[in-house]
């Protein structure tokens, strides 16, 4: 996680700081890229708190780590997990430029629970962030985004949420159980049985997902080298209408 440990917004499900967040640190990247490098990773995730004190919203500092790591691993697997830079297109411009494999934005959860869970972001704010990344990058990069189960989402709106997803051409998805970091959290409504998820995983593929992983301990990264960008490019044109 780059761009420090305090976040400018509070989101119900999230226990990192909210506080006003310190200057970046301009070494960061190349400290980054070396710890990737003395980890000798072949696939990197690399996420950050949300900076809306920033213009850019931290993605000029997204840019120069990934630049950084790739100069410094040879062949690397670069995966970014952003914000949604609200929805600012020379920011989203800024992150690909640097071209990472895979974009990943994360809905959540369910249009009718986003104002109680994500606090100042958007469930069509957070659809625009990654179909303009497709009308951008093309099938030149894989989108991702992922959604907690067990908030008090209705199947229906499940389904609905992965339809939506795939009309923003999302290629990659994540299901997993929500779990309440602290008592002062959002409480979890449900826990989601194996079997559904395993359902809800299926259902996703049938819409046109090209990787889906979904069961109770999967988060946004859960074992992120899995996929192979390598082996696969995108879908064109196969979202569900």
């Amino acid at each position: 996680m780059i761009a420090g440990d305090r976040c400018t917004r509070a989101c119900g499900f999230c226990a990192v700081e909210t506080a006003k967040p310190f200057p970046l640190e301009r070494d960061e990247p190349a400290r980054v890229a070396e710890a990737t490098r003395r980890m000798k990773l072949k696939h990197v995730v690399i996420t950050a708190v949300a900076r809306d004190d920033l213009r850019d919203g931290g993605a000029e500092h997204f840019r120069q780590t990934i630049e950084a790591v790739r100069a410094a691993n040879s062949g690397i697997i670069i995966e970014v997990l952003v914000p949604d830079f609200n929805e600012k297109e020379f920011a989203i411009e800024l992150v690909l430029a640097a071209k990472p494999e895979i974009f990943n934005h994360n809905l959540e959860t369910v249009r009718r629970l986003t104002p109680e869970v994500r606090s100042r972001a958007t469930y069509d704010r957070s659809l625009a962030v990654l179909s303009k990344v497709k009308e951008k990058a093309g099938n030149s990069i894989f989108t991702k985004s992922g959604i907690m189960l067990g908030l008090g989402e209705t199947e229906e709106e499940l389904f609905q949420a992965m339809r939506d997803l795939r009309e923003a051409d999302c290629d990659i998805l994540t299901l997993g159980q929500y779990l309440q970091p602290t008592l002062k959290h959002l409480p979890v409504a449900e826990f989601v049985s194996p079997d559904r998820f395993k359902r809800y995983g299926q259902a996703a593929e049938d819409l046109g997902f090209v990787h889906v992983a979904s069961g109770p301990m999967v988060r946004s990264s859960y074992h992120a080298d899995e996929f192979s960008p390598a082996t696969l490019r995108p879908p064109s044109g196969t979202a569900s209408r």
